[in-house]
């Protein structure tokens, strides 16, 4: 019997010791998959450490930031108590006006006026001028005045610009620019000066208005009236009839010309009072003449029979404009006209039948 019960013994250990077998691998599994944890630890230490390290640098640009920021406010302040010690400031500046010295058909001329001040206590120079006209955003000229002069002290200096506008140029460059128009202006002023402690600084002026394109006025004698008819001197009216192509008046105050009636000339011939020529529109004015009818020969046949009467006129009229004092040319050639006498004179006085 005790050699039948020996088996059983040497089983149960066999099984039992499969069994320790069995169990082993699971105690390296628990270990294996704690160490994969213990890995995967380790990346968000890092990266909290990576983090960590960026604010630390984000601080420190913000930290050097600030100290520049700091350091020009301190040079700032610096500077503002030095201007206030030493008395120094920035000039200023103003355009204060722009006038015309001429104006014709063929160009404009004006100076533009700005005053500057400096308020320091040693001359400072003003170093350049650079100016620009220009209409509706489009350049009609534009210049630079080098080494404008020296801006005294604690004072003020009006600095004049002389600017000159030719027009020709301006309707070549800008075919919608039409004579007799209004054109709309901007000037543009940089001026450079050279101020202790603040350095060279530009001061920029601008200003805008209006300036004209003028047109010549058409002139013609619708007729020749006589007031008092001798061979020997003969007082008449001419009836002249202006045609004001202009966009704006004209202030007619003088006149300055010659008339011809038969290739003979008959002088010159003077306003007597001031006339009004409306923009766009037809101004009729009378001229008393003087003349010797007998000086013009067998034209003066036709004179008396009232025939059409060849005349030319040359000269100019002196106008006033919104924009000034102009003096514009006036020439009539090949005109014809018809002389009319009075009732007392022989003939018949009807305006309506002389009128062309």
């Amino acid at each position: 019997m005790a050699s039948y019960d020996k088996p059983e013994v040497v089983e149960r250990d066999v099984k039992d010791k499969e069994h320790e077998e069995d169990d082993k691998p699971i105690v390296v599994e628990r270990d294996v998959k704690d160490k994969e944890h213990k890995e995967d630890d380790k990346p968000e230490v890092a990266e909290r450490d990576v983090k960590d390290k960026e604010h630390k640098e984000d601080d420190k640009e913000e930290g050097k930031g600030g100290f520049l920021e700091k350091v020009k406010d301190f040079i700032h302040d610096i500077g503002e108590k030095i201007e206030g010690a030493i008395g120094f400031g920035k000039p200023t500046a103003d355009v204060t006006g722009l006038h015309v010295n001429s104006i014709n058909l063929e160009k404009a001329e004006f100076v533009i006026e700005i005053l500057i001040k400096n308020p320091n206590p040693v001359p400072i120079p003003l170093i350049d001028i650079n100016y620009l006209i220009e209409s509706d955003g489009r350049k009609l000229i534009s210049g630079l005045i080098p080494d404008a002069g020296t801006l005294k002290a604690h004072g003020e200096e009006t600095v004049k610009i002389p600017v000159t506008l030719i027009y020709d140029d301006i309707k070549n460059t800008y075919a919608d620019i039409k004579p007799g128009s209004i054109i709309p202006y901007r000037i543009k002023v940089d001026l450079l000066v050279d101020v202790p402690v603040f350095g060279r600084i530009t001061l920029p002026l601008e200003k805008t208005g209006e300036i004209p394109i003028p047109y010549k006025p058409d002139i013609d004698i619708e007729k020749i009236k006589f007031d008092r008819f001798s061979f020997e001197e003969t007082v008449a009216v001419l009836h002249l009839k202006l045609e004001n192509k202009n966009d704006f008046d004209l202030g007619l105050n003088d006149l300055d010309y010659e008339v011809w009636l038969c290739d003979e000339s008959i002088g010159s011939v003077d306003l007597q009072k001031s006339a009004n020529l409306v923009k766009n529109g037809i101004t009729y004015i009378d001229i008393p003449i003087t003349f010797r009818p007998k000086d013009f020969g067998s034209a003066l046949w036709d004179m008396i029979r009232g025939k059409g009467t060849g005349y030319s006129m040359k000269g100019n009229i002196n106008v006033d404009t919104p924009f000034g004092a102009m003096k514009l040319p006036i020439t009539k050639e090949g005109g014809t006209t018809r002389i009319k006498k009075n009732k007392e004179d022989g003939g018949d006085d009807d305006d309506d039948d002389d009128e062309e």
